[in-house]
């Protein structure tokens, strides 16, 4: 069969929606919340930088992810939606390579994500290391960046020096590497395999780590019988939550085996951690919460007073 893996070649994304009238609606939707996402990732970034009552470690790492999810749907829905209303689904494989990369640092999400959690346990029940907590938060974020940055270069120059065959059609809205190697003229095994070991690394280890966390948590302030108690509480479990949305789409389809999901589940999963969930991260971390608002009000006051 002829192969392909040369940057002049062109790969083929299938897409999410039906080149039809109810596709092009749901797409329209997909825009709006890109937009949505967009401002309000933007905007959370702005004003933690701005004020400097924010600047606490549960702040800073939320920043990070806020511009982690400002990548997410910078690096796919564009390229969907051109792809859509133009017709025309091809990627070029620089571009292929780009998704890629960028997507796998999900990898560093899920540190990000567990070095939150890790935080919200020591500030609720070890108070007292709380002055070393900045320089401890800084740390994690740098480690984040740094595996996630090495596990996503090596897996996205491993999966681009694959040889493909002739038929470049990947069944997904962006170069995901479980879509693209069925196309491959060679056994994966080996690679798969690779896949699952770091996935797990960064999957399931710091998910452990995020429900121990919250597990302190939960029952340090079960024994606090009183209204911030059952805040805490109710903070914590929405955080939870929020972390278990995140990561059952990934679990299902970085370790769930190749023959027992169809490509259709996993575009609908990819949908919660590309779409969904960097609109909703700031409406529920922060949009919520008083500080958050007030300096929202304080911002906005001071830009209405300039513009005046």
């Amino acid at each position: 069969m002829e192969k392909w893996n040369q940057i002049s070649n062109d790969s083929i994304l299938l897409g999410l929606f039906p080149p039809n009238q109810t596709g092009l609606l749901l797409l329209l939707l997909i825009i709006l919340v890109f937009f949505l996402a967009l401002v309000g990732n933007s905007t959370m970034i702005h004003l933690i930088h701005m004020d400097p009552r924010l600047h606490t470690p549960m702040y800073f790492l939320l920043r990070q992810r806020y511009l982690m999810d400002l990548i997410y749907i910078s690096t796919t829905i564009p390229k969907m939606a051109l792809n859509f209303l133009s017709g025309q689904k091809g990627i070029s494989f620089l571009g292929c390579g780009v998704q890629s990369f960028f997507l796998t640092m999900a990898c560093s999400e899920c540190l990000l994500v567990a070095s939150m959690a890790y935080d919200h346990y020591v500030a609720i029940c070890h108070p007292l290391h709380c002055p070393n907590r900045m320089k401890m938060c800084v740390q994690m974020i740098i480690g984040s960046w740094i595996l996630g940055s090495i596990n996503s270069l090596a897996h996205t120059i491993y999966a681009l020096h694959i040889p493909y065959c002739w038929s470049r059609a990947i069944d997904h809205f962006f170069c995901d590497v479980p879509a693209m190697l069925p196309l491959a003229c060679m056994d994966t095994w080996v690679y798969e395999y690779m896949v699952f070991v770091s996935n797990s690394l960064f999957l399931l280890l710091p998910f452990l780590g995020i429900t121990a966390s919250y597990g302190r948590v939960l029952l340090a302030v079960y024994h606090v019988r009183s209204k911030e108690g059952r805040k805490k509480a109710f903070t914590t479990c929405t955080h939870l939550t929020v972390v278990i949305f995140y990561y059952v789409p990934f679990v299902y389809t970085y370790l769930w085996p190749r023959n027992l999901r169809s490509p259709v589940e996993d575009k609908i999963l990819a949908d919660f951690y590309t779409i969904l969930t960097p609109m909703l991260n700031p409406i529920i971390y922060s949009l919520r919460n008083k500080e958050v608002l007030g300096t929202m009000t304080r911002v906005f006051r001071i830009f209405s007073s300039k513009k005046e």
